[in-house]
């Protein structure tokens, strides 16, 4: 079956994404910021986001295991949206052109509830997305493959037609293991335009 519509993934591929730049003002030194979001604001720590617990209890569990970097642990929630400096190089353009050529787009993302609220509204390049699967409204996280079962649900469209795009490549690995179309992004839009266009979606 013919491509007809195109899944963003959002972090990485739509939205830069760096905790770092949350303490940009608080940690001056490059060295310290990079240690401290490595051994106490983590990523890993972070994903439990992605899977539904709030900002209040993270930097509540946080603290109790880190006193002495309370206020550091604070801003985590208060300056997050400091960790998403801006659009990614040349996919909002892909988004504009699909839309002028009225291809259906859609989303899937790990995102947490009170990160996404804040977000969003500063984002309108995802006014263009049909529907939006959120893992932590959905309690479900790429890459388990029950989010990609629920998205294609959705949606209403079969894996088979739809074009999915992430940077992450245990998702793209579900994703197409699941009879999606995929494309691992790399950070070249470029690469990616190539792609659609030979998809026949540009």
């Amino acid at each position: 079956m013919p491509v007809e519509a195109v899944v963003w993934d959002i972090g990485r591929v739509l939205v830069q994404f760096d905790l770092a730049g949350i303490y940009a003002d608080a940690i001056p030194d490059p060295a310290e910021r990079a240690r401290f979001v490595s051994e106490v604001v983590t990523e890993d720590w972070h994903a439990q986001h992605d899977e539904g617990v709030s900002f209040a209890d993270m930097v509540a569990a946080r603290t109790a295991e880190f006193p002495q970097h309370a206020d550091r642990i604070a801003l985590y929630a208060s300056n997050w949206l400091a960790s998403l400096p801006g659009p990614v190089p040349g996919t909002h353009e892909l988004i504009e052109r699909l839309a002028a050529q009225r291809v259906p787009q859609y989303a899937i993302t790990n995102f947490g509830i009170d990160s996404w609220a804040l977000f969003r509204p500063t984002f309108p390049i995802l006014d263009h997305m049909r529907d939006i699967v959120i893992s932590a409204v959905e309690r479900l996280v790429k890459p388990d493959p029950a989010i990609f079962h629920l998205a294609a649900r959705r949606f209403g469209r079969a894996p088979e037609t739809m074009l999915f795009i992430d940077d992450n490549a245990a998702n793209i690995a579900t994703a197409r293991a699941l009879g999606w179309h995929v494309h691992h992004f790399t950070g070249d839009p470029d690469v990616l335009a190539a792609r659609l266009e030979a998809l026949e979606l540009l």
